[in-house]
């Protein structure tokens, strides 16, 4: 039996998927391990490629390929992939990221073997990107070395865990229902986990995250209100899963979201709607009477009112100092 199963999570990934594959088959081990890639019906090539690797790697690749893509931004395919894991452990990984560190699952094993109050661990990685822009570590030296609950709960996304940095005790056995219906996996997926003991943390820059047009992250669109309200939707959940523990900062969270959707572009100019929308952010964030009225301004005043308020405005300021 294998100790730690690597989730190959993959969609149209065809020019990164050898590297992800390559990176997980030259760990070296003191433990069985298997490599599950869970396919969520590409149309690139990318399962030829996955198929391949099966061949040349009888029982230690398998490919997990869906009949149909299973939606909810791979959300399904982790869940089904994850299904099929028998490792006591299993790293997690998107088909365009890959490890650097042949130890990697060794030293992520170690550690939750030595802190069985560990649910999970991570380790520090390098952000690349597709346009060019300069590659960077995700995490400072001033990191903590384990993590809780309460440094996962906040009024901002969780955003120091590189997906491809993951390990996790497979110990649970059965996600809630809500779960299935985020397009955002990793944040639910931390949360449960951090309600079942600390985050260990490890310095070491042992993967790559690459943010490219094909990556999970670019299919967040905050200037969509479907997608809005699916974030809005995860954090009433978890507030839920929680008991209400955190129920304070959650509601600032949400309260972000609906701000925003009052700039997407389903309610640009529907000004009755965004009026909903304003009441609904006032009573979660509670914010200071300046930053509402600024909110009115920019989203419940019509372009052209903003138009005339600036010409006024600067023309009072023109005549008061000349």
């Amino acid at each position: 039996m294998p100790k730690v199963s690597v989730l190959i999570i993959t969609y149209n990934q065809k020019n990164f998927i050898r590297q992800a594959i390559d990176s997980a088959l030259a760990q070296q081990t003191t433990f069985p391990i298997e490599i599950l890639v869970g396919d969520d019906f590409s149309k690139d090539g990318t399962r030829d490629i996955i198929q391949e690797y099966e061949r040349q790697h009888p029982g230690l690749v398998r490919g997990i390929l869906h009949p149909r893509n299973m939606g909810k931004n791979g959300g399904i395919n982790f869940l089904e992939t994850l299904k099929l894991a028998q490792g006591e452990y299993y790293a997690l990984m998107d088909g365009d990221d890959y490890f650097t560190d042949p130890l990697k699952l060794q030293k992520q094993a170690d550690l939750l073997d030595a802190h069985p109050d560990y649910s999970m661990v991570f380790h520090n990685a390098l952000i690349t990107y597709e346009d060019g822009s300069p590659s960077h570590v995700l995490n400072g030296p001033d990191t903590k070395p384990f993590f809780t609950i309460e440094d996962l709960i906040g009024e901002d996304e969780i955003w120091f865990m590189a997906t491809s940095s993951t390990m996790y005790r497979n110990s649970i056995k059965e996600y809630p229902a809500w779960f299935s219906e985020s397009v955002s996996g990793d944040i639910p997926r931390l949360i449960l986990k951090a309600k079942m003991g600390k985050i260990g943390y490890i310095p070491d820059v042992m993967s790559v995250y690459r943010k490219n047009k094909n990556g999970a992250s670019f299919s967040d669109k905050y200037d969509d209100a479907v997608f809005l309200q699916n974030r809005i939707d995860m954090y009433s959940n978890i507030n839920r899963e929680l008991n209400y523990q955190y129920d304070d900062l959650l509601k600032k969270n949400i309260a972000r979201y609906y701000r925003m959707m009052m700039g997407s572009h389903q309610y640009s100019t529907n000004y009755l709607s965004k009026l909903g929308l304003a009441t609904k952010y006032y009573s979660l964030a509670k914010p200071t009477w300046s930053d509402f009225k600024k909110i009115v301004f920019e989203h419940l005043t019509p372009l052209s009112l903003q138009r005339a308020y600036g010409t006024v405005a600067i023309g009072l300021h023109r005549m008061l100092n000349n």
